[in-house]
């Protein structure tokens, strides 16, 4: 037998803080728990992070807050300006204690961080164990999402956050080729990293709506109309 075919598969985690500056603001204004929430740009331009009481009332990430004063009136929305010094200390701290469940972390953003998880044994334990440590020591909330790639750690994460039975945690790679084929095809293509607004409408164009259609494409027509990107995103 091969090493390559000895080889485990990767279990690489993203961990992502969810609603990171509104979260971090929560820490010192506890009033605002169950409040619908918005954090603003430099300028109060826009709105750069939103409570989950804010999204429910339709508040878009990037619109203007101008746009959003109704809301303010009617519903009661908190408005913030950034304070990017403090996100930057929490971020340090989470990041801090993320490095120490592995030596292979890769800091991707402030409030995201790819953990290689690669033969941790009893995986699902520490997963629960590494975001409620995170939330003991810095009280922000984080999500881990769990798969064989960027791309699909990331896509994990999104199901971690939108399906509370989750508790946080969801594992692709602990799902049956009938279970993953079913919720590629239950996940709209937009969801796939990299992958935004006007690309979607291109992809619509040949049909591929879900991520499942992006992953059965025809991998020469995806690499001659869409580039090198969407070929590897693919794989």
């Amino acid at each position: 037998m091969s090493s390559a075919a000895q080889a485990p598969v990767q279990q690489l985690a993203l961990v992502d803080c969810n609603n990171f500056y509104v979260s971090c603001e929560r820490l010192f204004r506890p009033d605002l728990r169950n409040v619908p929430v918005v954090v603003l740009s430099n300028n109060d331009g826009c709105v750069v992070s939103r409570s989950n009481e804010a999204k429910a009332l339709g508040v878009r990430m990037g619109q203007p807050w101008f746009e959003c004063k109704a809301l303010v009136a009617e519903h009661g929305v908190f408005a913030l300006s950034s304070n990017y010094a403090l996100y930057a200390d929490l971020s340090n701290r989470v990041m801090q204690i993320l490095s120490e469940y592995s030596p292979r972390s890769e800091v991707y953003s402030i409030d995201e961080c790819f953990v290689d998880l690669t033969g941790t044994p009893n995986l699902r334990e520490v997963s629960y164990a590494m975001r409620q440590r995170v939330m003991q020591w810095t009280g922000i909330p984080v999500c881990v999402g769990i798969g064989p790639t960027k791309t699909l750690a990331k896509l994990a994460n999104h199901v971690a956050k939108k399906h509370p039975r989750s508790q946080g945690v969801f594992n692709f790679n602990a799902l049956t080729e009938v279970q993953k084929e079913k919720l590629l095809t239950q996940l709209p293509v937009e969801e796939v990293w990299g992958v935004g607004r006007k690309l979607t409408k291109r992809l619509a164009a040949y049909n591929i709506h879900t991520v499942q259609d992006l992953k059965t494409a025809h991998t020469p027509t995806l690499r001659a109309d869409f580039g090198v990107v969407i070929e590897k995103t693919q794989r």
